[in-house]
């Protein structure tokens, strides 16, 4: 079964259950990858979202990846992405998949240069993040195409436009 808590460290703008949101945003990207069947196993599969500012992001990211700045979105996996599919057959209590940190100055302004909703463009990085906790990642041409239609039909999933579009 798929538990995703979410922490909001400041109130984040918009009036929305940032849990149902974070909720969804997972499950979408989670359905369209080899590791569907978590979502469905019998422990308790995890991810942790957290809703914070430029300023804890910042620290995160110089802490655990040496870049001394903010990011949108940072994701930090706790399984291996070779054990998950052996995982989906196991009875065994939790299974914390990992945890996904967005900072909300950053999120707010790309929102405002991209010219979409808030809560729009979070669920983007979260599915994003989702991702990144599965084993996916965007190093090469072809991996970030990959990942970026799965993040397009995982949107396109809970009614959001493609995030990519202006790109073309």
């Amino acid at each position: 079964m798929l538990s995703v808590e979410t922490h909001e460290a400041q109130p984040w703008p918009d009036a929305l259950d940032w849990e149902v949101r974070a909720g969804e945003a997972v499950a979408a990207a989670l359905a369209l990858t080899p590791y569907a069947a978590l979502a469905d196993a019998a422990p308790l599969v995890e991810v942790s979202v957290r809703l914070t500012d430029d300023e804890e992001v910042h620290a995160l990211n110089r802490d655990f990846r040496g870049k001394d700045k903010p990011t949108n979105v940072l994701s930090f996996p706790q399984v291996q992405a070779d054990l998950l599919i052996a995982m989906s057959n196991s009875d065994d209590g939790e299974i914390l998949l990992g945890d996904i940190v967005l900072a909300r100055e950053t999120c707010a302004r790309e929102a405002e240069e991209k010219g979409i909703s808030i809560p729009d463009h979070a669920t983007h990085l979260i599915v994003h993040g989702t991702l990144h906790l599965v084993g996916y990642d965007h190093m090469d041409d072809a991996s970030a195409a990959a990942m970026e239609a799965l993040e397009v039909k995982a949107l396109a999933s809970l009614g959001i436009a493609n995030p990519y579009a202006d790109q073309d």
